[in-house]
């Protein structure tokens, strides 16, 4: 197998997330412009978190973890793979409507259990009708995934990677309309979140049936390999159960913070762009390319893939997390204060971006780690190690809450995201070779991080230099788009005249 597939594949899967990204700027900036940053911007940010974390759960953190190894094999081995999907959709499908179904009977609890701060107020109320509303959008989001892993397993990532594309064309497309006709833009975009969910699951439910996997609604039936994929699931399960109780207790002990939530939430989706970009499209491409080269038995290519998967990811992860923490006020500043949003939003968000900064790095080793473990069918271990996680993070974040407030959320989730790194990492020596980072690899990342320190300090002078321009309302999106830029540009030099990485090796990537 070719060390090409891997770089192409994430590259299209970093493309099209890119586009889902940038797309999700606009969609999150025209949002919080109209509604503001109070009661019902944050009633509408833990709606839609909610099916979310339940997805997070049972979809990506489970189902897929444990379903996408085991069907690369049979794929690899030409053993059954279209029935075995089949069972899994079936039984997926299953769970998931008995799941919405007590979700809406037990919504208020549900609010209570990750909003508490909530109750008493009107957004409480207004977070249960949109809960209700946005919870079946679990349903064909998760089958999605599903059918995702089937393509991603297969070689064939652009339609999974263009489905968050589609959801962000509709909400935007809610929005519009919601002003052109002079309607509620909180409950345009609410009804949105189960339209876009059902057209995502059509986008890869076709792709699915085009590569020969034409998966359909049936009976769920208990057979070995599903069982055997349930035990395996169960762990993944927990450890994905683990992760989303983090993002509850930051949620949580924000919720007693007027307005915190949704600076958590801004916050959250700027770091978001290039963990989703780097981050996630590494994971997607190297678990099942793993997943495949562990049943041939080719360590070398395994080693290969997983050294090439961690320079791709720190080349472009660490000078974003540098210039997260060097200018988080120019980024927020141009990308959300307008309409509804005051300086004091964009101060305090800017805050919990720097933080976040520093912990972005881990975030994205974590993606490039796990598959280690989830190509071996490994899923245990990493649970234990988000238990781990878990009690660091509700430690620090409720500890310092009564210091510092509403921001010992974001310091938790960092703190916890290097722990995690360090677990996976010493967990690793277990392994073989396949999951050691080639010689070398220290020496490189060494290298790009001096060349990320050196742009920071291009971009703190560029951005002192450029604060008339980027406060003036007429050309700050310029200005902003020329010091990202210059960051490029900088970073780029640095890293080439030290040797951190070649311009010729990202060119000749980009022309395979």
């Amino acid at each position: 197998m070719k060390p090409i597939k891997l770089v192409s594949g994430f590259l299209t899967v970093g493309v099209w997330t890119l586009l889902s990204r940038v797309l999700g700027f606009v969609r999150d900036a025209t949002i919080v412009a109209l509604l503001g940053t109070g009661p019902l911007y944050e009633a509408y940010v833990v709606a839609f978190r909610l099916p979310n974390m339940f997805r997070r759960f049972f979809a990506e953190g489970a189902f897929n973890t444990a379903f996408v190894p085991m069907f690369s094999k049979k794929a690899e081995a030409d053993d059954g793979a279209h029935e075995f999907a089949q069972d899994a959709f079936s039984g997926l499908a299953t769970i998931l409507i008995a799941l919405t179904m007590l979700a809406q009977l037990f919504m208020p609890w549900l609010i209570y259990a990750i909003a508490s701060g909530f109750a008493g107020q009107e957004k409480f109320d207004i977070a249960v009708d949109f809960a209700r509303i946005a919870f079946p959008y679990i349903l064909f989001i998760s089958l999605a995934a599903l059918l995702s892993g089937v393509l991603n397993a297969t070689g064939r990532f652009a339609a999974a990677a263009a489905a968050p594309v589609l959801l962000n064309i509709l909400f935007i497309s809610a929005v519009a309309i919601a002003v052109l006709v002079d309607g509620s833009v909180a409950d345009w975009l609410i009804w949105a979140v189960p339209v876009a969910g059902i057209a995502q699951l059509a986008l890869v439910w076709i792709a699915a049936s085009r590569a020969g996997f034409r998966l359909t609604f049936r009976w769920p039936r208990m057979t070995p390999d599903l069982k055997h994929l349930a035990v395996i699931a169960a762990p993944a399960a927990l450890a994905g159960g683990v992760v989303q109780i983090n993002l509850v207790v930051g949620q949580q002990v924000a919720s007693y913070y007027d307005r915190a939530v949704s600076w958590l939430y801004n916050a959250d989706r700027l770091y978001q762009l290039p963990l989703g970009v780097v981050g996630i499209a590494i994971g997607i491409v190297l678990l099942p390319d793993l997943s495949r080269r562990l049943r041939a038995g080719d360590a070398e290519g395994g080693q290969h893939a997983l050294t090439r998967a961690g320079e791709l990811a720190l080349a472009l992860t660490i000078p974003a997390a540098v210039a997260l923490m060097i200018v988080p006020i120019p980024l927020v500043s141009v990308l959300f204060e307008r309409g509804l949003v005051t300086p004091q939003d964009t101060a305090a968000t800017a805050a919990a971006v720097a933080i976040y900064g520093l912990g972005l790095p881990s975030f994205v080793l974590q993606k490039v780690l796990q598959p280690l473990y989830f190509a071996r069918e490994d899923t245990k271990t990493p649970f234990y190690f988000a238990l781990v996680g878990m009690i660091v993070n509700a430690a620090i974040a409720v500890g310092l809450a009564y210091s510092i407030g509403w921001l010992a959320s974001a310091i938790a989730a960092t703190l916890a995201g290097w722990v995690m790194v360090l677990l996976l990492w010493q967990g690793t020596r277990k392994f073989g070779p396949e999951a050691r980072f080639a010689p070398g690899f220290g020496t490189r990342i060494l290298k790009i991080t001096l060349a990320s320190i050196g742009m920071g300090a291009v971009l703190w002078i560029a951005a002192l230099l450029m604060t008339p321009g980027l406060n003036a309302a007429g050309i700050r999106y310029i200005a902003l788009l020329a010091l990202v830029s210059i960051g490029m540009a900088s970073y780029a030099m640095i890293g080439q005249l030290i040797g951190a990485f070649r311009l010729s090796d990202f060119r000749a990537a980009l022309r395979r």
